[in-house]
């Protein structure tokens, strides 16, 4: 198994994206901790850890990241914004960054200094293809905070690739989720909203959670040994557009 005797930690491992990294990992030898906001989410959760968390609190987050020990973090908390520039209040672009951005910087904070001392770690950050690689209509907020994950993702893999420390983020496109029907049907018109979302993607298709965590598992291995500091698109050819 790929990533058997290490520790890993996933947060919002709920449901979607971080649900599958968990499972995966699971799988695939690793000792998990999977938390989420919402801990009935993480029922059925077999052969992980579980834990409800609130990754907008410093310092319960960063006692748990540091009490797993792990030598994987996975970062998959974050919230949908939308509207453009005009739309946009403080108050949700705060929101914002505090659950999309502040939620990385403080695991990563508290992740790093014992992946230094045990020789090397994984963290892989959850960004998207929008924000720094393309530009969505009506995401001003989710694509800046988005952009921000894959600078900090490159700022941390330069500052310790020398200690053992690989850091990578993934940018999927458009993915199966509970969170993805939700917004759809806040559009009011579901099915076109979806043919819509589907569109984007050349291959025609959203993305599945399990193609997100297939990746993810490659990162977080030792297979993944020569690899940092990257954003990893994994966005059905959207963003070759």
């Amino acid at each position: 198994m790929r990533l058997s005797g290490k520790r890993a930690f996933v947060t919002a491992a709920g449901q979607g994206i971080g649900r599958a990294i968990a499972e995966a990992f699971v799988r695939e030898g690793a000792q998990v901790v999977a938390s989420d906001l919402d801990a009935a989410k993480l029922s059925g959760l077999d052969g992980a850890q579980v834990m409800a968390l609130d990754v907008t609190d410093r310092a319960a987050v960063q006692g748990a990241v540091r009490d797993a020990e792990a030598d994987i973090l996975v970062n998959c908390a974050g919230y949908v914004h939308g509207g453009a520039i005009e739309e946009a209040s403080d108050s949700d672009f705060d929101m914002a960054f505090a659950l999309n951005v502040k939620s990385q910087f403080h695991t990563m904070q508290a992740a790093i200094p014992g992946m230094v001392a045990r020789g090397g770690g994984s963290i892989v950050n959850i960004a998207s293809v929008a924000g720094a690689i393309l530009a969505a209509p009506n995401r001003f907020i989710y694509g800046a905070s988005k952009a921000a994950i894959i600078g900090m993702t490159k700022s941390v893999a330069l500052d310790y690739v020398t200690k053992g420390i690989r850091c990578n983020a993934i940018c999927p496109g458009t993915v199966d989720s509970p969170s993805l029907h939700d917004r759809l049907r806040a559009m009011g018109d579901y099915e076109t909203a979806k043919a819509a979302f589907i569109a984007r993607q050349p291959m025609g298709r959203i993305g599945t959670p399990a193609e997100i965590a297939h990746l993810a598992v490659y990162l977080a291995s030792d297979e993944a040994g020569f690899t940092t500091g990257q954003a990893h698109i994994i966005d059905g050819g959207w963003a070759t557009g």
